[in-house]
């Protein structure tokens, strides 16, 4: 009876389009067709009437009747709609069946990062992730270091540096909703760019129609530590497939323990035991075709030799970007004990991994950093539409936190390794181009 009601509730045609507001036209060197628009926004959302910056949107007309439009983002933050989208025009043909299909380049990102909407005009710059402070000293050290990589940029435009949170980003997208003509929003957010649907429906929880949220994890968490436990759980347990496969659990542990004493040389650079629990947490989750290099590269560092784990990008690596958005969005430790005992309580919880995955590690970078937390996780409100989840290992799971909190919402599971699934998962995809066109869900329990 209850699927018959959700149902009949969600089998609503797309409300009707107004004329857009928008003056499109072909965008600058264009191969697939897709048209281009420049919107202006304020910089600061609470200040309408002061700086405007401009947004660049991307548009795939429907190739049959369109019925409305999906907007879309891919996440990173800062990944560039307008130049992603052109290189996977394909993957959206069924979608473009009934609907038109938007992107837009984020606010903040640049041409660094192949983006076409006003940027940050500084030089972006990746940084090792810092080791836990042993003592206040070292605090105020990584304190001063993140403060030396934040104030270039925050130098080159201080208001737009502090006005990049996915909070920034939903507003932005009620703006384009708004010139597109369109009554209600229909989304779909990869990855990071989840976090900007979830703040979407927490701030505009009537204009939604569809949110579909791929391979994302929960910026709705009502109580943040406990979402960081759960990302350990799901970090432990990506390790407890891959020890299945190998036996290995008893070295891997006494090679934790002896990098923690002294890191393991790796050619040019020595991997702490976290450094380690960090680059085999990636792997992992990489799936079965990865797990033999990993045993071998776990045999090998317990001789002394690390090398297996260096990744193909280069030496540096774990790293994590300077955190203009991150920073504004995820809580940060206020001191030294509360990371202490944060640390300690990951550590139990997942033996095997620690802190990795967890973004504990990723705030290590927001310490003193030179604007506030504007946009803390928060639960969603009541009263939103069903939802649609989708997510491989692990980031179901994630996704799936984020839609208890709304009832009637439905994730799409996969079995396996790999990060969303809309690109890579026909099954899903069919799902999702679905309940964006009709607003129809899948079955509980579908897996793809």
């Amino acid at each position: 009876m209850l699927k018959t009601t959700v149902a009949l509730t969600l089998l609503l045609s797309p409300t009707p389009t107004a004329p857009s507001a928008l003056d499109w036209a072909q965008c600058p060197g264009d191969k697939i067709g897709m048209e281009c628009a420049d919107l202006q926004v304020p910089l600061d959302w609470d200040k309408p009437d002061g700086r405007r910056i401009t947004l660049k949107l991307g548009r795939l007309k429907a190739t049959g009747t369109p019925e409305g439009s999906v907007l879309v983002a891919y996440g990173g933050p800062g990944g560039p709609g307008i130049a992603i989208t052109q290189g996977i025009p394909d993957t959206w043909a069924g979608l473009r069946k009934r609907m038109n299909v938007v992107t837009w380049d984020t606010r903040g990102y640049g041409k660094q990062f192949q983006g076409l909407s006003t940027g940050l005009p500084c030089t972006w710059t990746r940084i090792p992730v810092p080791a836990f402070p042993r003592d206040d000293a070292e605090w105020g050290r990584l304190a001063d270091t993140n403060r030396g990589y934040a104030e270039p940029c925050r130098q080159s435009d201080p208001d737009l540096f502090a006005h990049m949170s996915s909070a920034d980003q939903a507003r932005d997208m009620e703006a384009i909703r708004k010139a597109l003509g369109e009554q209600k929003l229909n989304y779909y957010g990869a990855s990071y760019a989840g976090f900007y649907g979830q703040d979407y429906a927490r701030l505009f929880p009537g204009k939604v129609r569809t949110i579909a949220l791929d391979g994302t994890w929960s910026h709705s968490a009502p109580d943040w530590n406990a979402e960081l436990d759960e990302l350990a759980r799901a970090g432990q347990k990506a390790m407890d497939r891959f020890f299945a496969s190998c036996g290995c659990r008893p070295q891997w542990r006494a090679l934790i323990a002896k990098a923690d004493r002294r890191p393991i040389r790796a050619k040019d650079i020595a991997y702490s035991g976290r450094d380690l629990q960090d680059l085999a947490l990636g792997t992992a989750r990489q799936g079965p075709a990865a797990w033999p290099g990993l045993a071998k590269a776990i045999s090998a560092a317990a001789r002394g030799d690390a090398s297996g784990f260096v990744p193909e990008r280069g030496l540096r690596y774990p790293d994590q970007s300077t955190g203009v958005t991150e920073c504004v969005d995820w809580p940060r430790f206020t001191g030294r004990a509360e990371l202490d005992a944060a640390v300690k309580r990951l550590r139990g919880i997942a033996p095997d991994t620690g802190t990795a995955g967890t973004i504990a590690e990723g705030t290590l970078g927001c310490v003193g950093w030179p604007v506030p937390v504007t946009n803390p996780p928060k639960p969603l409100p009541n009263g939103l539409p069903p939802l649609l989840g989708a997510g491989n290992w692990g980031e179901s799971d994630a996704v799936e936190r984020v839609l208890t909190q709304v009832p009637g919402s439905i994730t799409v599971r996969h079995g396996g390794p790999g990060h969303t699934l809309y690109m890579s998962n026909a099954c899903a995809r069919a799902h999702i181009d679905r309940y964006l066109t009709e607003a129809v869900l899948p079955p509980r329990g579908t897996a793809c």
